[in-house]
């Protein structure tokens, strides 16, 4: 190529620019860059802003000097298409020059569309989750470290820090609410106990999520750092949801030996943060966790943006919710004799509104959990059937959770 170029610049410059640009986008699809590396390294070639936006996705946008740029642009002086394909939804590329187009802005917005529909492609391959290098993760999530140092060190975890992630805590099932039930696997018997580092390996690799996942153990939790393809700003809970319901598919796969039910985690999923603000989502991450339950993957994953002011009774004592007397009552209804199938029916009604969706979701008869329900309001001496009180049934519930965590 640089013998091309030195034979074209001699013959024809404009020919010789045309072939550069061309080796540029070539390069840049060979490295396999991202949509940040490609929009950033356009504005450098054209000498003027450029963005990326995909169909239903986030704009990415960048000025010639490598500065991320915030909203919409204010001109576009030429724009280009990728179309909708099997391997993505497409989207539109465009440069932002102040003036007349330039002769060569046709050229670059061909192969920038070109470079964005081949990433299109690639992007919703689920890279393997990487295990991280806990000082490095730690100094992400630090909210005391220098700005310079948490770029430096999401670099090197190989994150783009213009682009924002989320943050997910992991914990072992056995770390549940006072009262409940131990989780299977917790007993006398059960084996070794499980890492919870190699626990959160094993959920993120069945999640399959798109994008970068970094994880480390951060004392005695697993921190998961998220980064979906081009900082798309959708939750992992499904995913890890449905990770945390699978199963190992053999007799030999980890986590599963004879007469002993796969271990399980709890997940807290923080919220949307730009990555330089990581340690907020992570702070979010810890709160949801503590509303998450072993058992049932609906409550096993926590999403700190569903719980919405629900979250502020985490800012409360655990003691002082211990000293409720509808959280007394629940811890006593779960220590009793078959309490923890009440309680589960009890959330599991709270959460649908619906004895029939609750006896689907957990795969039992309605007469069943109308059973269930029947002896909970007995003891509780609440009418699950009354707004009023299906509402305090379910913040006691959440309170009962947090009293057992700190």
């Amino acid at each position: 190529m640089k013998g091309l170029l030195l034979r074209l610049s001699a013959l024809d410059a404009d020919a010789a620019t045309a072939v550069r640009v061309i080796a540029h986008f070539e390069a840049l699809m060979s490295a396999g860059s991202d949509a940040v590396s490609l929009v950033r390294s356009t504005a450098g070639l054209a000498q003027c802003a450029a963005g990326l936006e995909r169909t239903g996705g986030r704009r990415v946008r960048f000025g010639p000097g490598g500065a991320a740029l915030p909203g919409e642009p204010e001109r576009v002086s030429g724009s280009a298409f990728f179309g909708d394909t099997d391997s993505g939804p497409g989207g539109r590329v465009w440069l932002e020059r102040p003036g007349a187009p330039g002769p060569f802005d046709e050229l670059v917005l061909e192969w920038m569309a070109i470079a964005a529909r081949m990433l299109d492609g690639r992007r919703r391959a689920a890279e393997p989750p990487h295990a991280a290098d806990p000082a490095l993760v730690e100094l992400v999530l630090s909210e005391r470290e220098a700005v310079e140092d948490r770029a430096r060190a999401l670099r090197l975890l190989g994150l783009v820090p213009e682009l924002p992630l989320r943050v997910v805590a992991v914990a072992l099932a056995g770390a549940g609410p006072a009262g409940a039930p131990p989780s299977p696997g917790s007993g006398p018997g059960a084996g070794p106990a499980p890492d919870i580092g190699v626990e959160t390996v094993a959920l993120l690799g069945r999640s399959g999520l798109p994008g970068s996942v970094r994880i480390a153990r951060v004392g005695p939790l697993g921190a998961v750092l998220v980064q979906r393809p081009d900082g798309d700003p959708a939750s992992p809970a499904e995913e890890l949801r449905a990770a945390a319901g699978a199963r190992p598919a053999g007799p030999d796969a980890p986590g599963r030996s004879a007469g002993r039910a796969v271990r399980s985690v709890r997940a807290g999923v923080g919220g949307l943060t730009e990555a330089l603000d990581a340690g907020v989502s992570w702070q979010q991450a810890r709160v949801a966790l503590r509303f998450a339950a072993a058992g049932r993957p609906e409550e096993a994953v926590t999403d700190h943006d569903d719980l919405g002011p629900v979250a502020l009774l985490a800012e409360i004592p655990a003691e002082r919710l211990r000293a409720r007397p509808e959280v007394r009552a629940l811890a006593e209804l779960a220590a009793g004799e078959g309490g923890g199938t009440g309680i589960a029916a009890l959330a599991a009604f709270c959460r649908t509104g619906s004895l029939r969706q609750a006896a689907a979701e957990l795969h039992l008869h309605h007469s069943s959990v109308a059973a269930r329900l029947a002896h909970v309001e007995e003891t509780l001496g609440w009418r699950l059937r009354d707004p009023r009180d299906r509402f305090r049934a379910h913040l006691a519930l959440y309170a009962w959770r947090l009293s057992g965590t700190e």
